[in-house]
């Protein structure tokens, strides 16, 4: 089932693109939503959305991979989604798209169980939420 989602940022930006729509859990691989939520960038259903700073934004990859994307779900685009503005999307080493938000590849985190948990944010100095 297709919907349309809009993602709300500052000063009044708005940027809509179109997703499938799929259960909300983090291990499931689509992003079907965004949406700002206390300007953080958050999914439809409030799970918080993370920045790795080890993942720079030219390289076009995510350094998040193995254990690391277990603890760190990527935010997965199902094929044929469309993106606007800031939003895009790299493919990771298993052929599989992650959405990025001004070229950097976007996370959950494992440990967030509960809409507006944002308990990754600044795990080992390098996990941040995206402020908006």
């Amino acid at each position: 089932m297709k919907i349309q989602w809009k993602i709300f940022a500052a000063m009044c930006f708005v940027a809509t693109v179109t997703a499938c729509s799929t259960t909300p859990n983090v291990q499931t691989p689509s992003a079907d939503f965004t949406k700002v939520t206390n300007g953080i960038l958050t999914s439809s259903y409030g799970r918080t959305m993370y920045t790795f700073d080890k993942d720079q934004a030219a390289s076009g990859k995510s350094e998040c991979v193995a254990t690391c994307a277990t603890n760190w779900p990527p935010v997965y685009v199902e094929p044929g989604i469309k993106v606007a503005g800031d939003f895009n999307y790299i493919t990771r080493n298993d052929g599989q798209k992650q959405l990025t938000y001004k070229g950097k590849p976007l996370y959950f985190y494992a440990k967030d169980k509960n809409p507006g948990d944002r308990t990754g944010d600044g795990v080992n100095n390098a996990w941040h939420v995206v402020a908006l």
